[in-house]
Order: structure tokens, then sequence, then C-alpha cells
């Protein structure tokens, strides 16, 4: 069985991620395009502090999910964990015409949790992921803002 290089190289790369996702046990891990942000803040004041700098920014602010009340509603514990929704429609626009299927990923969003250890982090899918999950090779400028501002707004939680 003689398989060409390209055939060979994808099989492999199926292989690891399923090897990733196996050794992964439910958790997210390094290289899953999930960039992780440790706030210097708790749940709350991290929260207040991420919705200041997207209103400070000028970026539309669409919604806040507390995920821990939802569980709760339904008699299941969960540790403090709200989901932020926004964006800047212009800019995410941009993805959708490249793609229409990358309107499952924008808005951006960005989940502040607090671990176990009662360490708060904020979280969100890293641009370069999405640009590959949805096969956009054409904006990169656009990518590069994008991210440049998530990042912003997830540093501002960093320093007391």
């Amino acid at each position: 069985m003689n398989l060409p290089l390209p055939k060979i190289l994808k099989a492999l790369s199926v292989l690891s991620i399923f090897v990733l996702i196996a050794a992964a046990d439910g958790r997210s891990q390094p290289g899953d395009g999930i960039i992780r942000v440790k706030s210097a803040h708790g749940v709350e004041e991290t929260i207040s502090i991420l919705k200041r700098d997207i209103a400070a920014k000028g970026i539309k602010f669409f919604d806040e999910i507390d995920q821990t009340k939802l569980a709760a509603d339904a008699g299941i514990a969960l540790r403090p964990s709200v989901l932020l929704i926004f964006g800047n429609p212009p800019l995410g626009v941009q993805f959708l015409t490249a793609n229409p299927y990358a309107g499952l990923d924008w808005p951006v969003r960005m989940l502040v949790v607090q671990d176990a250890d009662g360490q708060v982090w904020i979280a969100y899918t890293d641009f370069a992921y999405l640009a590959a999950r949805h096969h956009i090779v054409d904006r990169p400028d656009q990518l590069a803002m994008a991210a440049k501002v998530a990042a912003s707004i997830a540093a501002a939680a960093q320093a007391k």
C-alpha cells in the first residue's frame, strides 16, 4: 500500500487530534484553540472590568449569561461561570462574509470562570483557530485586529 504523502499527513493529523481529545479527559488543553488569561480579581470585579473596557472601546455589548445561575435553576452545582458576548459588527461581519458559518463563533464570547482553587480565568477562542475552523484565509488584517482587541480586553483584568 503506497499512500501519497498528503494523505499520510492528513491521517496523522486526524489521529493526533483524537489522541489529544482522549488525553484531555473532558478538560481543555493547550493547543485547543482557547486562550486563557489569569485575572487578578474575583469573578464579579473581573466582569465589571471587562464590561467597562468593552464600553470604553466603543464595542457593542450584547449579553451576559450567568451559567452558574442557569445550572442552579436546573438543580446542578457549578462553580462561577459567566459568558460575555460582545463585538464590533463592522469588523465581525467581515468574517461572516468570508464564511457565513463563522456566525457560529461571532460575536465574540469571553468566559469568566473560577477554578477549583478559587482562581478566576478569562477564556476566549483564539482567532487563528477560528480562521482555520472556518477556512477564512482572506481577512488577515481583520483577524489580527480582532485578536488584538480581545487580548487587550482580557488584559484589563490582569492588573490589580
